[in-house]
């Protein structure tokens, strides 16, 4: 399997609760919600779309599958949300136990064990493990070198600091700009896959 990053991303990095004002409130973060207005259905909307589409499973942190389990099941009758509901879903936590796991076809995959179980799934046949927002997982993998392909929804807006997914360990990473499109509302869709080194 693929390992994919989609990510919304503000100008300055911050991936931090783009959906909603209460999303991510971590260290005072106060501009929940910053993505929505430069949101389009054919641009930004196609990617996930594509994106989904190409999954065979999704890959949460504890707190994005939370806010997707509270949201997701509600939304039944779109094809996108019946896709979400339906997909294979894993969630790393150290806190969530088996009978919290009511979103359909989901299983935890425990927080200490996580970068050797995430090798295995990915070493597996199937599409793409894909992962949205869980800014603390993104980077982990992004350290692990275990992202074949990011995918960045890169908003025209600033906001000051936040969460962000880019590991900060020293370390050179390399990528190729596979394909780019922009929005009319200016957001740049752009996809990368790590260089091999060598």
């Amino acid at each position: 399997m693929r390992i994919v990053i989609i990510q919304f991303m503000s100008l300055d990095g911050v991936v931090q609760a783009p959906g909603g004002p209460k999303e991510d409130t971590d260290n005072g973060f106060a501009h929940g919600g910053w993505s929505h207005r430069f949101f389009d259905p054919e641009v930004v909307g196609g990617a996930f779309d594509d994106a989904l589409a190409k999954a065979d499973a999704l890959l949460f942190g504890r707190r994005t599958w939370q806010v997707m389990a509270a949201a997701w099941p509600e939304r039944a009758g779109d094809p996108f949300a019946d896709r979400m509901n339906a997909i294979p879903k894993y969630v790393v936590s150290t806190t969530l136990g088996d009978d919290e796991l009511a979103w359909n076809n989901t299983t935890r995959i425990p927080g200490d064990k996580a970068v050797a179980a995430i090798r295995e799934l990915r070493e597996s046949d199937g599409g793409d493990l894909l992962v949205m927002g869980s800014s603390a997982l993104a980077r982990t993998l992004l350290s692990e070198g275990l992202v074949d392909e990011l995918r960045l929804m890169i908003e025209p807006v600033i906001l000051g600091g936040g969460k962000r997914i880019f590991p900060e360990d020293g370390g050179l990473r390399t990528l190729d700009l596979v394909s780019t499109v922009t929005s009319d509302a200016g957001v740049h869709v752009c996809t990368y896959r790590p260089v091999a080194e060598g």
